[in-house]
């Protein structure tokens, strides 16, 4: 099977100086795997090619994928995706993924950035400071996951589990959702991503399908997302979502 001339014109497009040494030592599984990921699924869904690779991004993040994560950094870059986005993505990385898996990538990040002549570091995005971050945090967790639903969680917590639920208000939302360099809709559509591809959240996953049609993401918005990361997290992962999204928003 030969790599079709869509397939070959959107991975040089996007990755001109890419020469894997795979197309050499395992032909036929990089043809198959380019015309699925460089053809066939682009023409699903409703991302644009800039929101493709950065949740692309975020799930090779979450199932660490490093080599191919460099790949599809350079080809993000090309499409016009900022340093200042990249960054954000990485960051937004930190609450979900965990700093211990996202390390290696803030510093594979860095090097394309420099690589590329990007002073580091970049502008600050940060809109909270340590008095601020409880509350900013508190106000856009609840426009984003639901004010009665956060109230909830604050009610229903344990005396001794209730640091966790401030945790979550200050660090996670306040300290990640409040900065500037990528706007609501595109960090929930990162965070979904990043969950479905982790496995194993699907109660975490479940909330934010939620959250992402509270912020303006609609179903065939969150199945585009699903479909693009089908080639790079697989089928049982993607089954999942899908699933996950049939729960909350089933299928008209």
């Amino acid at each position: 099977m030969a790599r079709n001339a869509q397939a070959r014109k959107e991975h040089d497009e996007l990755v001109p100086a890419d020469v894997s040494i795979l197309a050499v030592t395992d032909p036929e599984l990089t043809e198959y795997f380019d015309n699925f990921a460089f053809d066939e699924v682009l023409r699903y869904g409703n991302l644009d090619t800039r929101t493709r690779l950065m949740v692309q991004l975020a799930a090779l993040i979450a199932c660490q994928g490093l080599s191919e994560y460099r790949v599809l950094l350079g080809a993000a870059l090309s499409a016009e995706v900022t340093p200042v986005e990249v960054k954000e993505i990485v960051y937004q990385a930190v609450p979900y993924v965990g700093m211990g898996k996202v390390f290696d990538f803030l510093h594979a990040t860095n090097d394309v950035l420099t690589e590329r002549g990007v002073q580091l570091p970049l502008p600050g995005q940060s809109t909270t400071t340590p008095e601020t971050r409880e509350a900013q945090g508190l106000a856009v967790q609840k426009a984003i996951v639901g004010a009665d639903r956060v109230d909830a969680m604050y009610a229903a917590a344990p005396a001794d589990e209730l640091p966790i639920q401030r945790y979550l208000s200050a660090n996670c939302f306040g300290d990640h959702y409040t900065r500037t360099g990528l706007d609501l809709p595109t960090r929930e559509l990162l965070t979904f991503a990043m969950l479905i591809s982790m496995g194993g959240c699907e109660p975490q996953a479940t909330s934010h399908v939620a959250a992402n049609l509270n912020v303006g993401n609609d179903r065939q918005t969150l199945l585009s997302v699903v479909t693009q990361l089908l080639p790079f997290v697989g089928y049982p992962r993607t089954l999942n979502a899908i699933r996950l999204i049939d729960d909350v928003t089933p299928a008209a």
